[in-house]
């Protein structure tokens, strides 16, 4: 299970009010329909499974949004006096933060439920995985490292313009720069992904998710090869560098985009708190 589905959903992909409003109100529907996916809940699970949503949304709305919304609000004043090192390392911080809080909320109310799973239900999710981690391959580990290159600077391209608008020749160029710098570490992390969900898989059929599955989950980067560590500090160094060589390049029309962004999710958090 792509144990980040619950933040993404609940965090990102926020376009306006509107949109935001009747993503969140139908939360339940998305993570049931995704629970399911994974494990094939019926009759009693499935009520239990409703509860466990019901409650952690509602942790979520007293809890976690109101972070959200601090958290966006300070981001946004950043990006408008120009951002520093300091600024990153504590939007990543905070990020950081944000996403245990909320898996380890999430994985405290699915723990008891998860203990129950047949073993005809944990062969489901193994299979799941297995479908998950051929696609991941797919994009992220086959082709050449010209391929592969193309494919990063093209994704890193698109993620950027999300936020600043369209990047001009210069910072085009400077994506590309750290684009072949970063180190390729898509071995790495698959290797990675199969030991995580080994160790998921092994908690399940033990019915240990009780006692062990809120660490397993905040603790996503304990137990890394030595190599895939080493290699995830060097990509992220590389990435504040270039977030730091863009802004000292962004027109007043690109810092005010990302921070027009940054404040309308400010906005959308605050409005969704209450509901």
């Amino acid at each position: 299970m792509r144990t980040k589905c619950l933040f993404i959903f609940l965090l990102l992909a926020l376009q306006g009010c509107s949109v935001s409003r009747l993503a969140y109100d139908n939360a339940d529907v998305f993570l049931r329909w995704q629970a399911n996916s994974y494990f094939d809940f019926h009759d009693e699970q499935s009520e239990e499974l409703d509860r466990d949503l019901a409650a952690f949304l509602a942790w979520h709305r007293a809890k976690a949004l109101p972070q959200y919304a601090r958290l966006a609000e300070e981001a946004s004043a950043r990006m408008l006096r120009g951002i520093k090192r300091e600024d990153l390392e504590w939007g990543y911080d905070s990020v950081r933060v944000q996403i245990g809080e909320t898996l380890g909320a999430a994985a405290g109310e699915v723990a008891g439920l998860l203990d129950h799973l047949s073993p005809e239900q944990i062969t489901h999710l193994e299979q799941r995985l297995a479908e998950e981690n051929r696609k991941f391959a797919k994009e992220q580990v086959q082709g050449t490292v010209e391929e592969r290159h193309k494919r990063r600077v093209k994704r890193n391209v698109e993620r950027l313009e999300e936020w600043f608008g369209t990047l001009d020749e210069a910072q085009a160029e400077r994506v590309q720069r750290y684009s072949a710098r970063a180190p390729f570490s898509a071995e790495l992390r698959d290797r990675d992904r199969k030991r995580r969900q080994a160790g998921l898989l092994a908690m399940l059929r033990a019915r240990e998710a009780k006692q062990r599955l809120v660490q397993w989950a905040q603790e996503w980067e304990a137990g890394r090869e030595p190599a895939y560590a080493e290699a995830s500090r060097a990509t992220h160094a590389e990435y504040v560098d270039l977030l730091l060589d863009l802004d000292r390049t962004l027109s007043a029309e690109q810092r005010e985009h990302a921070a027009r962004r940054l404040k309308r999710y400010a906005s959308v958090f605050e409005s969704l708190i209450g509901q």
